[in-house]
C-alpha cells in the first residue's frame, strides 16, 4: 500500500515537473520567435530603407539623363532655328536682288516698247507716203497709156492665158504620147516576168474533211456506247463529227481549219490504234495539238526562209504557219502570201526600190487572216494591229493596212503589195470561185444599189470589193448622199454574203451644159 502511495506521489511530482518543463520550453520558444520576428522586422526595415535609397538614386539618374537629353534637343532646335533664320535672310536677300533685276528689266522693256511704238508710227507714216507716191505714179501711167489698171490686167491675162493654154496642151500631148509608148510595154514586161518567176501550186481546201474507214463496223466504235466517243471527240476539238450513210467514211466539219486538222489526225490515229474511248481520245488530242503547233511553227519558218527575210518575231512566224490551214476562195493563204512576197520582190527589183521591205510586206499582208475567226475586224486592220504589236516598221504596217484600199497607201512598197496581191489572186487557176457565182454576186450588188431612189447608175468594181453609185444631183444633195451610202452599206450587209468588206462610194456630180448656136 505504501508503495502504491509512493508511486502515486512520484507520478504526480513527475507530472508537475513535466508541466513546468513544458511551460518553460514554450516560454523559451515564444521568446525565440519574438526575437526572430523582431530581427525579421529590423531586416525588412533596413531593406526598405535600402530600396528607397536605390529608387531615389535611380529616379535622380533618370531625371539627370532626361535633363541632359532635353538640353541637347533644345540646343539642336536652337541650332536649326539659327540655320533656318540664316536661310530665310539669304532668301530674302536673293528675292530682293531678283526683284531689283525684274524692275530693271521692266524698265528696259518699257523703254523698248516706246522705241518700237515710235518706229511703227514712223513706218505707218512712210507707208502712207509710199501709197501716195504709187497712186500718183499710177495716175501718170494711166494718162500716158490711156488704159486703166483693170483694163491693163485683163489684156495681159488674156495674152498669157492663150500662150499658156497652147503650150500646156502641146506638153500634155507630148507627155501622153511618150507615156503610151513606154508604159504599156514596160508594165506588161514587169508583170509577165513576175508571174513567170513565181509559179506555185495551189492547195484547195474547204470547211469539211473526209476520213476513210477500214470497214463499216468502225463507225459504231467511233460513235461509242450512247455516243460517248463522238461527244468526247467533239468536246475536245470543237469540230462536228458527221456519221451518215456514206460507205466507209465519216466527215469532220468546222470553219477553224487548225482544229479540223487536229481532229483529222486524232481520228486517223484512233482508227489505226484501235483503242477508242474518251480517255484515249483526250490524251491523243493533247498530243496532236502539240504536233500541229510544231508543224505550224515549222511551216512559218519555211515561209520566212523561202522569202529570204530576217528578224521576224516568233509569234509572227506562228501566225504565218497557221495560214497553211486557211483558205480564201480555195486558195491556200500561206501559199498565196509566199507568192505575193515573191511577186512584190520582183516588181520592186524592176522598179529599183527596196526589195527586202516589199518582200516582208508581201509575206505579212494577209497575217490578219490567222486571227479573223477569233477577233472582230477586217483582216487588213487586224494584220496592221499585229504588225504594230510586234514592232514592224511603219512602211510595213501601212502596206498591210492598205492592200485592200481600206486606207490610202503611203509608199511605193504598199502599192507593189496591192499589185502583187491582185496578180496572185486573179491569175487563172488561183481561186476556184465559179464564174457563175462571181457574176451573180456582182449583179446582186448592183441591183441592191439600184433599189435606192435617186440612183442613176451603179457599178461593182475591184472584183466586188467596191461598188460605185452615181446619183442624180438634182434629186440627191450632199447630205442625202452620205445617208444613201450608210443605208446601202447596211442593206448589203443584210442581204449579201461576201468575204472581207465592200467599199461603198457615192458620187454626186453637177454638170452644166450649154450649146453654141
Amino acid at each position: 500500500m505504501d508503495k502504491i502511495i509512493y508511486l502515486i506521489l512520484g507520478g504526480g511530482i513527475g507530472v508537475l515537473i513535466g508541466y513546468y518543463l513544458r511551460k518553460m520550453a514554450a516560454e523559451n520558444k515564444v521568446v525565440s520567435a519574438e526575437s526572430r520576428a523582431k530581427k525579421i522586422v529590423e531586416e525588412a526595415e533596413k531593406e526598405a530603407v535600402n530600396k528607397k535609397k536605390e529608387i531615389l538614386l535611380e529616379t535622380k539618374d533618370t531625371l539627370i539623363k532626361e535633363k541632359i537629353e532635353l538640353e541637347k534637343e533644345f540646343k539642336g532646335r536652337r541650332t536649326e532655328l539659327v540655320v533656318f533664320e540664316k536661310r530665310l535672310r539669304q532668301k530674302e536677300e536673293s528675292l530682293d536682288r531678283k526683284t531689283d533685276a525684274i524692275e530693271k528689266k521692266e524698265e528696259d522693256i518699257n523703254q523698248k516698247l516706246k522705241d518700237i511704238t515710235k518706229r511703227l508710227e514712223n513706218l505707218d507714216q512712210k507707208d502712207k507716203e509710199i501709197k501716195v507716191l504709187i497712186e500718183e505714179e499710177r495716175k501718170k501711167l494711166e494718162m500716158i497709156s490711156g488704159l486703166t489698171v483693170e483694163d491693163a490686167k485683163k489684156m495681159l491675162l488674156l495674152e498669157l492665158k492663150d500662150e499658156v493654154t497652147h503650150e500646156s496642151g502641146l506638153m500634155i500631148k507630148q507627155i501622153q504620147d511618150e507615156a503610151k509608148e513606154t508604159a504599156e510595154k514596160k508594165a506588161r514586161d514587169i508583170v509577165t516576168l513576175a508571174i513567170q518567176r513565181c509559179a506555185v501550186d495551189q492547195v484547195v481546201d474547204s470547211t469539211v474533211s473526209v476520213i476513210s474507214l477500214p470497214n463499216e463496223e468502225m463507225k459504231g466504235r467511233i460513235i461509242g456506247r450512247e455516243g460517248r466517243n463522238i461527244r468526247a471527240l467533239e468536246n475536245a476539238t470543237g469540230i462536228n463529227l458527221i456519221v451518215d450513210d456514206t460507205p466507209e467514211a465519216v466527215i469532220l466539219s468546222g470553219f477553224d481549219s487548225v482544229r479540223r486538222e487536229i481532229a483529222r489526225i486524232t481520228l486517223e490515229k484512233l482508227i489505226s490504234d484501235g483503242r477508242i474511248h474518251p480517255a484515249r481520245i483526250e490524251e491523243l488530242v493533247e498530243k496532236v495539238k502539240k504536233e500541229v503547233e510544231a508543224t505550224i511553227y515549222e511551216e512559218g519558218e519555211n515561209a520566212v526562209f523561202e522569202a529570204g527575210i530576217r528578224g521576224i518575231h516568233p509569234e509572227e512566224i506562228k501566225l504565218l504557219g497557221r495560214l497553211k490551214y486557211r483558205t480564201s476562195y480555195g486558195q491556200n493563204v500561206l501559199q498565196h502570201s509566199k507568192e505575193v512576197a515573191h511577186l512584190a520582190g520582183v516588181l520592186a527589183s524592176e522598179l529599183k526600190v527596196d526589195v527586202t521591205i516589199a518582200k516582208r510586206a508581201g509575206l505579212l499582208h494577209d497575217i490578219g487572216k490567222a486571227v479573223d475567226h477569233d477577233q472582230e475586224g477586217t483582216h487588213p486592220q487586224l494584220g496592221a494591229d499585229l504588225a504594230k504589236k510586234y514592232n514592224e516598221a511603219p512602211v510595213i504596217v501601212n502596206a498591210i493596212a492598205s492592200h485592200h484600199d481600206d486606207i490610202p497607201p503611203q509608199n511605193i512598197e504598199a502599192v507593189l503589195v496591192q499589185v502583187a496581191d491582185s496578180i496572185s489572186g486573179s491569175r487563172p487557176g488561183a481561186r476556184r470561185e465559179t464564174l457563175e457565182n462571181y457574176v451573180k454576186r456582182l449583179e446582186k450588188l448592183e441591183k441592191i444599189a439600184d433599189t435606192f431612189a435617186g440612183v442613176e447608175k451603179a457599178f461593182a468594181i475591184q472584183a466586188g470589193r467596191e461598188v460605185r453609185v452615181i446619183v442624180k444631183s438634182d434629186i440627191v444633195n450632199d447630205t442625202d448622199a452620205a445617208i444613201l451610202a450608210r443605208d446601202l452599206a447596211k442593206k448589203v450587209e443584210a442581204e449579201l454574203e461576201y468575204p472581207g468588206q465592200i467599199k461603198i462610194t457615192v458620187i454626186r456630180e453637177t454638170r452644166v451644159v450649154d450649146y453654141a448656136k
